[in-house]
């Protein structure tokens, strides 16, 4: 099975629930749950492991900054983590210069690729809007799994 594929799998389950990393700028390790999943990067289509980040999260902080993320998904006594630099795109952080809709739609693609669902898109892309929430695109730079 290829990498992306073991942790395509993984995040199958669980909706996608993992545990993601970042390096604070005093050299800590910052880890937070996020639920997450694989999706074709907006601009470049290469495969990355992604979740959306409400604007004032550290994580987003570090980030910015530079810090790499690991993403880490364990299930039962079996785990994968991928670990790479990360990009972000949101309404504070629009490198690709992506129209807004089309930040709209990466935000529903990540939510989706992490197994959610919604009855009311139109109140989930307010609450992004008013949120300031932000997808991280994070590149497979490393994959690790016991598998």
């Amino acid at each position: 099975m290829a990498p992306l594929d073991t942790v395509r799998s993984f995040l199958a389950d669980e909706h996608g629930l993992a545990v993601a990393s970042t390096v604070q700028a005093d050299g800590a390790v910052l880890s937070t749950v996020v639920n997450c999943g694989v999706i074709d990067h907006p601009v470049t289509h290469e495969p990355r492991v992604a979740f959306v980040s409400g604007g004032a999260a550290a994580r987003l902080r570090h980030v910015r900054r530079g810090s790499p993320v690991t993403v880490a998904i364990r299930r039962a006594w079996n785990w994968v983590a991928v670990t790479g630099a990360a990009e972000l795109v949101g309404p504070d952080d629009n490198t690709f210069e992506l129209d807004p809709d089309r930040i709209r739609v990466l935000m529903r693609d990540v939510f989706t690729a992490a197994g959610g669902t919604h009855d009311d898109w139109d109140d989930y892309d307010r609450t992004m809007r008013e949120q300031c929430r932000t997808a991280v695109l994070v590149t497979p730079g490393r994959i690790r799994s016991n598998r």
